[in-house]
């Protein structure tokens, strides 16, 4: 894997089409470069979609860096057709997820439904930042989980947004 925070190519491969789609729109709307090469163990794709997660988020914590000159916070809430995500970052160098998106399918394409809220987890955990993703509206399935990609991806892409300063935005002039 590779992120670039200003920008660049996106090119996503791993065993699951559906992965890469969601992997796909949040480069996009996010505005990173990202390149993604991953195949599983060929059990049942647990552990490629947590090891997606785990190395995108290893990834964004590495490249912020100390956090100096970046807004901190961002928030955003995302519409697709029926489904309403409200997306919530704080890149405060505390892991803490809150996911609250249900489906009502069991598989979207070749990924398990299951499976998108522990990858949300596993980004945040390895990012060390909080991520909020809450449902307000929706009942498709394939809407629900991509506006919770792109609600990631506007809300990720304010917090990294440089400010101009050089402070770290942190009362305690560190942010781990």
């Amino acid at each position: 894997m590779a992120l670039d925070l200003e920008g660049g190519p996106i090119s996503v491969a791993t065993d699951i089409k559906f992965l890469d789609h969601m992997l796909d729109a949040f480069a996009k709307h996010c505005g990173v470069g990202l390149s993604v090469r991953a195949s599983g163990d060929g059990l049942d794709g647990h552990h490629l979609v947590e090891d997606v997660g785990i190395a995108l988020g290893s990834a964004i914590y590495e490249a912020l860096g100390e956090k100096r000159g970046i807004a901190r916070f961002g928030s955003m809430a995302v519409p697709l057709d029926d489904a309403l995500v409200l997306g919530s970052v704080d890149l405060s160098g505390r892991a803490y997820t809150n996911y609250q998106v249900k489906f009502g399918v069991e598989n979207l394409g070749d990924l398990k439904t299951e499976l998108i809220g522990h990858f949300f987890h596993s980004v945040a955990e390895h990012g060390r930042f909080n991520l909020h993703l809450i449902a307000l509206a929706g009942t498709n399935s394939h809407h629900l989980c991509e506006a919770s990609f792109k609600a990631f991806a506007k809300s990720f892409a304010q917090a990294k947004t440089r400010t101009g300063g050089s402070d770290v935005p942190s009362t305690k002039g560190m942010l781990a």
